[in-house]
């Protein structure tokens, strides 16, 4: 049984650092693409981060500059780095895997889900 476990959010101030990490466990994750998705209240799952085909990465424009997703193959582990928090990052961040290596940023393309950690930045 694959489980997909979320942890590292928290309530932080804007500008504040955190980093979220997701353990994998049931299947090795180490060639599928990995990624980080968020929902706010009443909006839809939007995506984050990706880490795919090895180590490229690819991010949303709101977080660029700001989120760095790394892995750590050997743990079955990818991890999310946000600096520089705003008021607007405040979601639900869910890590997601897909058996796929390819990139993908529509949440229907993944095949794993985590149950979600909550991240709140005040302002």
């Amino acid at each position: 049984q694959v489980q997909l476990v979320e942890s590292g959010g928290g309530l932080v101030q804007a500008g504040d650092s955190l980093r979220l990490s997701c353990s994998a466990s049931g299947r090795t994750f180490s060639r599928s693409a990995m990624g980080w998705f968020r929902q706010a209240p009443g909006k839809a799952r939007e995506f984050v981060a990706i880490s795919w085909s090895g180590a490229r990465t690819f991010y949303a424009s709101p977080v660029q500059g700001r989120f760095t997703i790394s892995r750590d193959n050997a743990k079955n582990t990818v991890y999310l780095q946000m600096n520089s928090l705003k008021a607007e990052d405040t979601a639900v961040y869910y890590c997601a895997a897909r058996h796929s290596s390819a990139l993908a940023t529509m949440p229907s393309a993944y095949d794993y889900w985590g149950q979600g950690t909550q991240v709140t930045v005040s302002s």
